[in-house]
């Protein structure tokens, strides 16, 4: 009995620490939110860190004010989808990896 006890806490062990390389790895990967058929781009990471925004010159006058606006928000939450699904993703691929039946969470996680 103590032995399967030793080999199940190794496994949750060894899950963890993969569970923990794959959010250091969302850490790498850039996703790109855009609105305004691309004239407003945030580049964000897959843990939804904004890395930058990039508007286009041509909506850079005042009257444009309230469309630049309603753009990066739009743009912001492109990009937050997007790294919402693509963390997701790469959750998925480790727990598959792992032999863990689809959403099941570890404890502290």
């Amino acid at each position: 009995m103590e032995e399967m006890l030793a080999q199940a806490q190794k496994a949750a062990e060894t899950i963890q620490k993969q569970m923990s390389d794959a959010q250091a790895k969302l850490d790498e990967i850039e996703v790109e939110g855009t609105a305004g058929g691309g004239l407003v781009k945030v580049r964000a990471t897959a843990r939804g860190r904004i890395i930058g925004v990039t508007i286009d010159e041509s909506l850079m006058k005042p009257e444009e004010k309230q469309i630049v606006e309603d753009l990066v928000t739009a743009a912001f939450n492109d990009a937050r989808d997007r790294a919402d699904r693509k963390s997701a993703e790469e959750m998925a691929n480790i727990q598959q990896s792992a032999g863990l039946p689809p959403g099941f969470k570890l404890p502290g996680l």
